[in-house]
């Protein structure tokens, strides 16, 4: 105990003392409705994303689902496309563009992806339209929060819940249809013989998407999302961002819409703090750019409206970047420095690996084949004199319709395929097929030799050369 202080009360803690919290208490952020360019833009966006992610799974490509990822089977459809594991380059290719287009994105105009397309905007932006609907705007659901629990209270928290319940239910069984057939999966639902983990994932992405649209929101975007941590690193001052124009906006402060301000020594800002409330995650713009900031544009909008009643300008929000805002640019001037070199070497390096990929997709033969020595079998001489080898073939087919493949082998004198040449392998099917290969017993000396199989297609433009070793015994 310090010397001279107040001896400590019965519970042991001294009259003066304070209790400071070591954390902020979170506060319910109740998001304004805002109509305009960007909210358009934003909703657009929403309307696009679901309708690719709930439609896919729905849409047929001849008598399959178009989009379908049978983890059972290691096949992949996408449209006419069969892929393989074997073809996990392209799924890194795909990872790359994504990284890439993060940085171009980022570089030009800031959090676009966060703003707009990322699964988290959109779907809180469906569960706030939800509790819009049911609950009303802002003030009457901060009135409803604030009530005690009555009959009114009861029924309207019930039917937002039973609605977000709905469509996140929805989501999980979407994407679960991503994995299994959803019209298969549709019928086990229906007669209750769903499998255990399709129970489960359901209720995974389910109750994913009902807790963080419903009641997380903002705080996957600035707790979770590392995204909003590392974002400043791609920004500089040539990036557009949503921002507050300082100079004309300051001093702000309350007026009629018939008084000039100029007298008053005031700027365009009328501090009326609707910029705040439509904010999805609760900042103030006009304290200048912050990590929490998801470039959304509802502050630019509701601002225009604002401006357009007092009959001022609009843009006092509005997407520029921090050296157009210093320096007073125009538009032009302010898109040309955005076209910068950055941008230009991210784009090109896009572009690249982007028609890179679609090439060697619209390429790529649509026959994977695996060559295993057999081990279980030893080089040996069988009859006749000659020397025999034994491998497996693992022919996989990447087209949906029977294919016969023509074997042959080379690298060796005399060297023969004395198996089966032609195998029929199944529509998208893998099989694994014997194959003896024989040669002349003085046609080469002892050990280790190279071979090349050539597997070929008879009815399609697919020819594949694997290499191997043929064994000669001492």
């Amino acid at each position: 105990m310090v010397k001279n202080s107040p001896p400590p009360g019965a519970d042991g803690i001294a009259p003066d003392a304070v209790m400071v919290s070591l954390y902020e208490a979170q506060k319910t952020i109740y998001p304004r409705s805002v109509s305009g360019l960007f909210s358009n833009w934003r909703w657009g966006f929403v309307f696009l994303t679901q309708l690719v992610f709930y439609g896919l799974p729905w849409l047929e490509w001849g008598q399959r689902q178009a989009v379908l990822f049978d983890l059972g089977s290691r096949r992949f459809y996408i449209f006419n496309l069969v892929l393989y594991p074997q073809d996990f380059i392209y799924l890194a290719g795909l990872l790359v563009i994504s990284a890439l287009s993060l940085f171009l994105f980022t570089a030009v105009a800031g959090r676009l992806w966060c703003g707009y397309a990322c699964p988290q905007t959109v779907y809180t932006e469906i569960f706030l339209w939800i509790e819009h609907k049911v609950e009303g705007d802002r003030s009457a659901r901060m009135r409803l929060d604030g009530s005690p629990m009555s009959l009114e209270k009861l029924v309207k928290k019930s039917l937002k819940h039973l609605v977000w319940g709905m469509v996140a239910a929805w989501t999980g069984f979407s994407f679960v249809g991503y994995f299994t057939p959803i019209r298969e999966l549709g019928m086990e639902f229906l007669q209750t013989h769903m499998d255990s983990w399709e129970v489960f994932w359901v209720i995974f992405y389910g109750f994913a998407t009902y807790g963080n649209a419903g009641f997380m929101r903002e705080q996957v975007c600035k707790y979770m999302c590392p995204y909003a941590r590392f974002q400043s690193a791609m920004f500089d001052k040539d990036t557009l961002i949503v921002t507050y124009d300082t100079q004309r906006g300051e001093p702000r402060g309350a007026r009629s819409r018939k008084v000039d301000p100029a007298p008053l020594n005031l700027g365009a800002c009328v501090d009326c703090s609707l910029c705040v409330q439509v904010c999805p995650t609760g900042i103030d713009i006009r304290k200048g750019l912050q990590y929490e900031c998801i470039n959304c544009g509802a502050c630019a909008d509701v601002c225009d409206t604002v401006m357009d009643k007092m009959g001022y300008a609009r843009g006092l929000i509005k997407y520029s970047t921090q050296n157009a805002i210093q320096n007073g640019w125009s538009r032009a001037q302010t898109l040309r420095r955005v076209i910068r070199p950055r941008v230009l070497i991210y784009a090109v390096i896009l572009a690249a690996i982007s028609l890179g990929l679609l090439v060697s997709l619209a390429t790529r033969t649509p026959l994977k084949v695996d060559v295993v020595r057999d081990r279980g079998v030893l080089a040996r001489i069988v009859q006749g004199g000659k020397i025999e080898n034994v491998y497996r073939l693992q022919l996989m087919n990447a087209t949906e319709t029977v294919q016969r493949y023509k074997l042959s082998v080379t690298g060796l004198p005399g060297l023969i395929v004395a198996s089966d040449e032609l195998v029929a392998v199944g529509a998208t099917e893998s099989r694994w097929v014997a194959v003896r290969v024989q040669m002349p017993y003085d046609a080469a000396p002892a050990g280790s030799h190279p071979i090349q199989f050539e597997i070929a297609a008879q009815d399609a433009p697919a020819r594949i050369i694997e290499k191997s070793v043929f064994i000669v015994p001492r």
